[in-house]
């Protein structure tokens, strides 16, 4: 298990700079046909007493890992955001405009308890000073904190739909275009969530 002292160096980096509360932020659902993009910001606190051990980018853990980190990550938190755009939204302003625009929210949403924002390696205009960081959720503490906020409830969203929509898979895809859901797409033609943009090559 990681230890979060590994994960602190960007953390510790900045706060030697004079800046206190430092916001990390993370996307999930960029790639999915189907099911919004889930964006997460939040501030952790940094003293030793209150670091979680075993953050790290949500990527790299099981589900039974993220769902116990999740829980421990809202308990200390001392801001979180968790900002989503939907399919149809995706569809009208495009995937990347979409992520930043739900990253923006995010950050606005906790800015007043904030000092500086650490992004994975998308360059926005916050209103605090910002620093991306290239596969951040793997190399810092807030920024993997956040990923791993944003996963647990994306991943608990598409649970729901996939009660709606038993047919596509979504408790074990996630939205993502496995072999068994495009060939329910072609079968059964798309549901309300999914994003009109991405699946034209499947459904006519």
């Amino acid at each position: 298990m990681k230890k979060a002292v590994e994960m602190l160096e960007f953390e510790r980096e900045y706060t030697s700079k004079g800046y206190g509360a430092i916001c990390g932020m993370d996307e999930v659902g960029r790639g999915p046909l189907a099911g919004p993009v889930v964006v997460c910001a939040l501030v952790m606190p940094l003293e030793e007493d209150k670091l979680i051990d075993g953050i790290d980018d949500s990527k790299k853990l099981s589900e039974k890992r993220r769902e116990a980190l999740y829980d421990k990550i809202l308990e200390v938190a001392k801001a979180v955001s968790v900002v989503r755009v939907e399919p149809e939204e995706i569809d009208e302003i495009n995937i990347l405009n979409a992520t930043k625009k739900a990253m923006r929210k995010a950050v606005d949403d906790i800015k007043d308890k904030a000092d500086i924002a650490f992004v994975d390696a998308v360059k926005l205009d916050l209103p605090i000073p910002e620093v991306a960081i290239i596969k951040g959720d793997a190399k810092s503490y807030n920024i993997a904190a956040a990923s791993i906020v944003a996963k647990v409830y994306r991943d608990r969203l598409m649970y729901e739909y996939a009660k709606e929509y038993p047919q596509y898979d979504f408790a074990s895809n996630k939205g993502y275009g496995t072999a068994k859901h495009i060939a329910a797409l072609r079968e059964y033609g798309a549901t309300p969530i999914h994003r009109r943009s991405f699946i034209k090559n499947f459904v006519q």
